[in-house]
């Protein structure tokens, strides 16, 4: 397992330096506006080395008989995410083509894996799959959209997934998650401030993707609860819901950019995006902490109150120093 988690690092990081020359020569850039949290032009879709390398360690573990295939097809389902990310990085696409490509990646791996069969609530189990099949399809495009929304400073959903997923792979011991953390530490070198690249719609929304399908699987065959998986996402999820939740009531255009998440207002207080990453991370061991405790536990439920109170009562500060306008 050490060979090719090497090789899917070293995949990533000579994958990006590639992808990078060639968005360079076509002009694939983002260019700053009044809404960016950047200030220098930067090329986009580096997320394609994430994908790369992802695809690679997960065809290997498929071939060597390491996967089951039901959960191989379900993260293959990505596949239709990425190529109209990708797309969608380089022409812009319209927001109808990108939601369908979402919802039909989101349908197939739920089908894959027969939808969505238990919910572990420590005292007692939900086992309504149609309820619950639904529930986990709009989950399933939310995550997708979180985490391409709070992809807006350099490190920061890299670091994320690579702390999600090494977290997860304590839980599980599934090498499913080493591999997604070893594809994203090939690209946080360049993605590290100041950022040499961004990861883009095809790097974000993959990694929300697999993230969620591998948290719902592990839920369905026991052997993690799903709350253990959300208490650990708490920073993103909660920052991403609150600020949505905030626009709406505002009577914003909830399609419109823009710089309101917590994490983008304190970078615009005078946080580096490198301090705001760490601080984060600093939290996400906290939430850490809370699901250690919580898997010797029944009582998930108010363990995950904890974690949305902690993260909340950080949101609350960075209010008091940059309110939300």
């Amino acid at each position: 397992m050490t060979l090719i988690l090497i090789i899917v690092f070293f995949i990533a990081l000579i994958t990006t330096i590639i992808y990078r020359k060639i968005a360079i020569k076509k002009s694939i850039i983002d260019t700053p506006n009044e809404r960016s949290s950047h200030t220098v032009p930067t090329p986009r879709g580096g997320g394609v080395a994430i994908v790369t390398a992802w695809f690679t360690g997960l065809s290997y573990l498929f071939i060597r008989e390491q996967i089951e295939q039901e959960l191989f097809f379900a993260l293959i389902s990505g596949i239709i995410l990425v190529i109209t990310s990708l797309l969608d990085d380089i022409y812009t696409l319209k927001p109808n083509i990108r939601f369908g490509a979402q919802f039909l990646s989101a349908g197939l791996a739920l089908y894959f894996i027969n939808g969505f069969q238990t919910l572990n609530l420590g005292i007692f189990h939900i086992e309504n799959i149609w309820l619950l099949t639904l529930i986990a399809f709009i989950s399933i495009i939310w995550f997708i959209n979180l985490f391409n929304f709070l992809d807006g400073i350099d490190g920061y959903a890299s670091m994320e997934t690579i702390f999600l997923s090494l977290s997860m792979f304590y839980f599980t011991n599934a090498n499913l998650f080493l591999i997604l953390a070893f594809a994203t530490f090939g690209f946080i070198i360049w993605n590290w401030q100041p950022a040499k690249i961004f990861m883009g719609d095809v790097g974000s929304t993959l990694l929300g993707f697999n993230l969620i399908i591998l948290a719902l699987y592990y839920q369905n065959i026991e052997k993690t609860p799903l709350i253990i998986f959300i208490i650990l996402s708490s920073v993103f999820w909660i920052d991403a819901t609150l600020t949505l939740y905030r626009r709406w009531k505002n009577n914003e255009k909830l399609t419109q950019a823009h710089k309101k998440h917590a994490y983008q207002r304190i970078v615009r207080y005078g946080f580096s995006h490198q301090k705001t990453t760490i601080y984060a991370l600093i939290i996400n061991i906290l939430l850490f902490g809370i699901a250690l405790i919580s898997e010797y536990s029944n009582l998930f439920p108010a363990y995950l109150l904890a974690a949305i109170i902690i993260t909340y009562f950080f949101i609350r500060l960075i209010d008091k120093q940059y309110p939300f306008k």
